[in-house]
């Protein structure tokens, strides 16, 4: 190329670049929009025929309350006030137990504190309406991961169709940390993908804050910001940015080791789950026989009834095309003559890697699956998942878009049944959504 023609090179890639960005800016916009949308209407749906919310919820409202009340975690005058009762339902006991005369609930110390302002300011609807927002930006966050994978519509319009999908309307309103944590997942995985193209400052930091993060929020996101630690770490140590990785890194240990320190203290274990009232051992199981009991649990979260993820999401189906495509890609060397089939590999080797980390924790670390929404032991994993569904989508259009469809009818479902159920009789199945899918 000439020394004449260089510029004008450099100005048309800058152009295109521009034009990209734009195109994925109104990507982006829409995503947000719909998902927003899909998770307002589904803000007031009650957790069961009886109760607005569950208990695990009301105990997060009355940490919430507690923070802005008396300035602390300590729920013992909430419960002797029965405060339960300004959320309705049932009588709540507690999940945690006396640690050093104080009555501590075993979840996040950070996602109560997230929560408390929007309560202060609008009550339990301002709260669902930040979660939806949170849930709604985490979906930004996968469809730009799909577009790693496969350019739009595909890249959007998978993302769409998981995020409108029944578990992800549901949980991204429940009152709960697993939605929260599946944006941030997200959102560190893009810019775990970002130091891996262009080891830069900004987006290693970013990534190790958010992982810093996870762990005060739920503990559903420690596998998989596990995962995503290690994969930052690893690239950029390869790229001579050792130092970069460091920082991040440590952004992330300290947290760690500044959770373990308070959980030690507080509840005598690594985690709030020490002190749980509700299981001991904190996840159920006492020995390795007990986790091997756990294995059919594999299907159970995929094809049973009521809790199935494949029947109320069928499109997240296509993730394992999407795999047995990135393998296919990796046996045929199509990287030595592509450069971007390479990093198409590796992306979808991190999104599946986020999900194992998600499949595992809830095979082996839930105490019990009772009791749990359609997909709720997976929603950590869901925007990821959603991302990576992305190129089997375009790899089979057709039955893409039909399994996207059944998705959606299934939500609308979920939207109208549950709020007219009891003044209609509406019965969607076998009972009113999303109480009761496909089965008694």
């Amino acid at each position: 190329m000439s020394e004449a023609a260089a510029p004008i090179a450099e100005f048309e890639r800058s152009r295109i670049a521009r034009a990209a960005a734009r195109g994925a800016g109104r990507s982006g916009l829409l995503v947000f929009v719909i998902c927003f949308a899909a998770y307002l209407a589904g803000i007031g749906l009650p957790a069961t025929p009886s109760t607005k919310f569950a208990p695990a919820e009301t105990r997060i409202l009355l940490t919430t309350t507690s923070l802005l009340d008396d300035g602390n975690f300590e729920l013992m005058n909430q419960y002797r006030g029965q405060g339960w009762r300004a959320f309705g339902g049932s009588p709540v006991q507690p999940a945690g137990v006396l640690v050093n005369g104080r009555l501590i609930e075993p979840h996040g110390f950070l996602f109560p504190a997230l929560l408390a302002p929007a309560y202060a300011l609008g009550g339990t609807a301002l709260v669902q309406a930040l979660l939806a927002l949170i849930t709604a930006l985490g979906m930004v966050g996968a469809a730009a991961l799909a577009r790693r994978l496969v350019p739009d519509p595909w890249a959007s319009g998978a993302v769409i169709a998981v995020g409108c999908s029944p578990p992800m309307v549901i949980a991204a309103t429940t009152i709960r940390p697993a939605a929260t944590c599946a944006a941030i997942v997200a959102a560190a995985a893009l810019l775990a993908l970002r130091v891996r193209e262009s080891p830069g400052t900004r987006s290693a930091l970013g990534a190790g804050t958010l992982l810093a993060l996870l762990p005060w929020i739920g503990l559903v996101g420690i596998l998989p910001g596990a995962v995503i630690a290690v994969a930052l770490f690893r690239w950029l140590r390869r790229r001579s940015r050792g130092w970069i990785g460091l920082v991040a890194i440590e952004l992330t240990l300290v947290s760690v080791v500044f959770y373990v320190s308070i959980n030690a203290r507080l509840f005598g274990g690594l985690t709030p789950m020490a002190a749980s009232a509700i299981s001991d051992p904190p996840t159920g199981a006492a020995n390795i026989g007990d986790y091997v009991d756990r294995l059919p649990r594999l299907l159970e979260i995929f094809i049973k009834p009521q809790l199935g993820l494949l029947l109320t999401t069928p499109l997240l189906a296509m993730a394992f095309v999407s795999v047995g495509l990135a393998w296919r890609s990796r046996r045929a060397r199509l990287a030595r003559a592509l450069p971007e089939a390479a990093d198409s590999e590796v992306a979808v080797q991190l999104m599946a890697a986020i999900c194992a980390a998600a499949l595992i924790g809830a095979v082996f670390f839930l105490p019990s699956l009772s009791g749990l929404s359609p997909g709720g032991p997976l929603i950590v994993a869901l925007p990821t998942a959603a991302a990576l569904s992305s190129w089997g989508m375009r790899r089979y259009p057709k039955f893409g878009i039909a399994l996207a469809v059944v998705g959606a009818a299934l939500t609308l479902w979920l939207l109208i049944a549950a709020r007219f159920a009891a003044s209609s009789g509406l019965a969607p199945l076998s009972g009113p959504l999303p109480w009761s899918i496909f089965g008694g």
